[in-house]
């Protein structure tokens, strides 16, 4: 695959700290910000372990929620140029349609670097997604990885 610049660039964030260097990365690698798409997908609450970001009372509220946090995240470290979404459901499932309906050519993620039996509890996007994609996957090593 060659890495000229790419259109429909898919940067799927999680609000930690890799996922800065996921929009950079993907940012570098097209022609325009506005061929960049950069996706958080929400758990539905009935798949939700403790220690969501937002406490809400009903999907809808809470997805209001997350969308303004979302907002203020690509403001804040200056991405707001680029296409935005925020998707409910399976994160892996979500993010690989999202790339067949834009017609992708490329998915920039992290991986979460769980080893062993944390693996095998939390399962990994960035493998499901691999696995899934009809377009080539970037995964960047995090730096906090275990």
């Amino acid at each position: 695959m060659p890495w000229s610049t790419k259109k429909n660039v898919i940067a799927p964030v999680d609000f930690t700290e890799a996922s800065i260097k996921i929009v950079k990365t993907a940012l570098s690698m097209v022609e325009s910000p506005d061929d960049l798409h950069i996706l958080h997908v929400i758990q539905p609450m009935d798949n939700i372990v403790p220690g969501i970001e937002v406490v809400a009372s009903d999907e809808g509220s809470r997805a209001d929620a997350i969308r303004n946090q979302f907002e203020e995240y690509l403001t804040t470290h200056g991405f707001p140029k680029v296409r935005s979404s925020v998707l409910i459901g399976d994160p892996a499932s979500e993010i690989t349609e999202y790339a067949d309906r834009v017609d992708s050519e490329l998915i920039v993620i992290s991986s979460h670097g769980f080893h062993g039996i944390k693996r095998f509890l939390l399962g990994s996007v960035a493998e499901n997604i691999v696995r899934h994609a009809h377009c080539p996957v970037l995964i960047l090593r995090r730096e906090d990885a275990e």
